[in-house]
């Protein structure tokens, strides 16, 4: 959301002169019920035309991902244009997130309509292939491969899975040489070009980030992007070696006046080994995206549903927010309506405290890219009012940095002065936002209003539950009472709030500058006293 000092209403002005969409009318509103949980919506062939980047901002779309293993950066730069430029029309901040390709193993060329094989067949990979083929060896029509990855064979051992097409076909190692590695079908189906290879249970040697990944990094700094996420992650240096790099990349950026932003890095947990290290990579991250559908192949799938809860139980304690992803509404891809299966999963993931559900394929390529962005903000909305009438006790994070644990008190201080006022919304100026993720992680059932001055933090927010972000200047006097009545003001016309509802605040002086609250204050909307007034 945008509160408009003259500043702002100049910057809106230019925004809406350079855009050639048609004016945004002032009775268009959200379509679909205000929700904690946050929708992310993945950007592609289906969604990119303005029209339907503006129907899927009014239908509650908090988030935009980008893929960037399909497209070309012409395209990426389009739609992330589309985004900024609509958001800014409809005065709402959102969130594009950049979705790395990630070092993902591939079949290589398979000619023609692909080869069909059997159980029982030998599969045969080798590296100095340039095409498939089959080969009569003793007698058996023997399948030979090749793949994107050099080191398949050595990292590969007997008695591993590998796996083909997201599992699709399965088969397991029987013996390796310095040439080969040759595997047995178990489950059979047609190979072709580019399918992914899935080592469940062998340790591969591939970086976790690519070249491309390297680029799209870059691409992501000079385009302001708000957040990147990493795939495959196995451990947490991973992704400190992308903050690293993102650092000085970022350096080199500002140095020419190009782009320079911090990026915040979303960790996507997709493998086995990333389990194993999911508290030091919560840890490092400053975002975990459960990628369910990867992790569904790389480990027993009847484990996902407990690995979901553990990551998410996981990113409470440290305080990281959580995105549940992949196949959630998956039949909306062709029908206007879903299963009851997947309602109850998307219903599932709000009972087990996730910050944000995510859809895929449903918004990239679908036929109804709207109406699934409406189902899903009904079905978290239903999921959300059967929690606060259970009035469930809260789940406050464990862990916080040193370096802000006079905030995190403060947001849990919140909590319980909301609680027990019985307050109708959570406010607070968070200039990095910083002040906004503590608050939204404590679980709080009720709207979260978080000012900066910052855009990029005000873009970040959006990925918060709960969280609904205001771009402002701080008054002009400098007085937290001045800002205590732009907030009442906004509050209520936002109808958010009613006059004398409780609400509780937090901040520090000056506004405007980070890593200044200290304070929390209770006031009723309306009234000049309480919250802030007289200072």
């Amino acid at each position: 959301m945008r509160v408009m000092p003259e500043t702002m209403q100049r910057e809106r002005a230019t925004v809406a002169q350079s855009s050639a969409s048609k004016p945004i009318e002032a009775q268009e509103v959200e379509t679909s019920p205000r929700t904690l949980t946050k929708v992310v919506a993945t950007i592609g062939p289906a969604s990119e035309s303005a029209e339907i980047v503006r129907r899927l901002i009014l239908a509650g779309v908090s988030v935009f991902r980008f893929n960037f293993s399909h497209g070309t950066w012409e395209e990426h730069e389009r739609r992330l244009e589309t985004v900024r430029r609509e958001a800014g029309l409809l005065g709402r901040e959102v969130a594009c997130v950049g979705d790395l390709p990630g070092p993902k193993i591939r079949v290589g060329r398979v000619p023609g309509s692909g080869i069909e094989v059997v159980p029982g067949q030998d599969v045969v990979f080798r590296n100095d292939l340039n095409d498939a083929r089959v080969e009569d060896r003793g007698g058996a029509m023997t399948v030979v491969l090749p793949s994107t990855y050099p080191d398949l064979i050595g990292d590969v051992q007997p008695g591993h899975r590998v796996l083909i097409n997201d599992g699709a076909i399965r088969m397991l190692a029987v013996e390796t040489t310095s040439e080969e590695l040759r595997c047995r079908v178990h489950v059979g189906g047609l190979i072709t070009s580019g399918k992914g290879i899935n080592l469940p249970q062998s340790s591969v040697r591939a970086p976790a980030i690519t070249e491309r990944d390297w680029e799209a990094v870059e691409w992501s700094i000079r385009h302001e992007m708000d957040y990147v996420a990493l795939s495959f992650v196995r451990t947490a240096s991973e992704v400190r070696e992308l903050k690293d790099r993102i650092w000085q990349v970022r350096s080199s950026c500002k140095a020419e006046g190009v782009g320079g932003t911090v990026l915040p890095v979303i960790a996507k947990i997709e493998k086995p080994q990333a389990l194993e290290n999911i508290e030091s990579i919560a840890e490092v991250a400053d975002g975990i995206m459960v990628a369910r559908g990867d992790l569904g192949v790389e480990m027993e799938i009847a484990s996902v549903p407990v690995a979901q809860k553990r990551i998410i139980e996981v990113c409470h304690r440290h305080g990281t927010p959580c995105i549940v992803a992949t196949q959630m509404l998956e039949t909306m891809i062709t029908s206007a309506s879903p299963t009851r299966a997947e309602a109850s999963d998307v219903a599932n993931a709000v009972f087990d405290g996730a910050d944000a559900v995510m859809l895929s394929g449903e918004t990239a390529v679908g036929k109804y890219p709207e109406v699934v962005v409406q189902t899903m903000r009904r079905i978290v909305s239903a999921a959300e009012s059967y929690m606060k009438d259970r009035d469930a006790p809260p789940r406050p994070p464990r862990s916080f940095d040193v370096g802000h644990r006079l905030t995190a008190a403060l947001a849990h201080g919140a909590w319980q002065a909301a609680r027990d006022l019985g307050a109708k919304a959570v406010v607070c100026w968070s200039q990095n936002a910083g002040t906004a993720r503590y608050v939204s992680q404590q679980d709080f059932s009720m709207p979260i209003v978080a000012y900066s001055s910052n855009p990029r933090a005000v873009r970040r927010m959006a990925l918060y539950r709960g969280v609904t972000s205001v771009l402002s200047d701080p008054p002009v006097s400098g007085r937290l009472s001045e800002w205590n009545e732009q907030v009442d003001a906004f509050l209520l016309s936002q109808h958010l709030v009613q006059k004398n509802d409780w609400i509780v605040m937090l901040a520090g002086r000056p506004l405007g500058q980070a890593k200044r609250t200290n304070t929390l204050a209770v006031h009723r909307v309306g009234e000049q006293d309480g919250g802030f007034y007289g200072q």
